[in-house]
């Protein structure tokens, strides 16, 4: 039996959100600072740019995590490589070439806690039945319930990516259970669009997500070449049909 001092009842740590059983913790001050950086320490924390660290409770379920981001573990938690034989270790090898994500992530399970390193990044959390299956942009995964199912997807054409300047295939999410996101921006920034049978169009990548329903397509932002060039906008994303996304209204 483990007992914990100075983790839920620390007063510096506040607990910003948790969603079954992850929780997600914010640093409110820098308490290891030294004379010179004190002052830069405490103008960070005034402007929200905080260390934010994930902590998964395990009570008999499993826990996939991005490579070497766990911290510490704690109590009957067993760590394994997450791969499923060699057709699977081919797979994600080949997946890992095509996508910023490590080739295996490792898995998590038993009962006790898993801590993930602290980041400056905001951290989303989602859950992945309500998207049904939801397509990431590249570098966004942190960890997800082990019965969620990870495979690669491609973009719609071949000139979304090459005009879009993205890669041609994403992480995507199908299944039921959390997904812990890594956002560029806090999730009250973050604009939700709900389709039916619609259309949004983004100047630029600012989609952190989206359903695996939409089509997406990069198109000039007016039909003739002369209205993009009046209008001062190029080519834009485009995303087509029934599902959600969301998106950062800032870089």
């Amino acid at each position: 039996m483990i007992s914990y001092k100075n983790l839920y009842d620390n007063g510096n740590m506040k607990l910003i959100s948790e969603r079954g059983c992850v929780k997600v913790f914010e640093h409110q001050r820098d308490l290891s600072v030294t004379p010179a950086s004190a002052v830069t320490a405490y103008y960070a924390a005034e402007m929200n740019v905080r260390k934010r660290q994930v902590l998964i409770e395990l009570d008999g379920n499993a826990f996939t995590v991005q490579a070497g981001a766990m911290q510490w573990m704690a109590g009957a938690v067993k760590m394994t490589s997450g791969i499923k034989g060699v057709g699977d270790f081919f797979g994600k090898a080949i997946a890992s070439k095509v996508t910023k994500e490590s080739s295996a992530k490792p898995e998590y399970t038993g009962n006790g806690l898993v801590m993930l390193e602290p980041t400056y990044k905001h951290i989303i959390l989602e859950d992945v039945s309500e998207w049904g299956s939801m397509v990431l942009e590249d570098g966004l995964f942190l960890a997800c319930d082990s019965k969620i199912k990870q495979n690669v997807v491609a973009r719609s054409s071949l000139s979304s990516a090459v005009a879009g300047k993205e890669g041609l295939f994403n992480l995507c999410l199908t299944g039921s259970g959390i997904a812990v996101l890594e956002s560029p921006v806090p999730y009250d920034e973050l604009i939700e669009f709900t389709l039916k049978d619609d259309e949004v169009k983004i100047d630029g990548n600012m989609a952190i997500a989206w359903s695996n329903t939409l089509k997406f397509t990069v198109e000039r932002s007016s039909k003739s070449l002369v209205g993009s060039a009046v209008s001062g906008e190029g080519l834009v994303n485009v995303y087509r049909g029934s599902g959600k996304i969301l998106m950062a209204p800032t870089e």
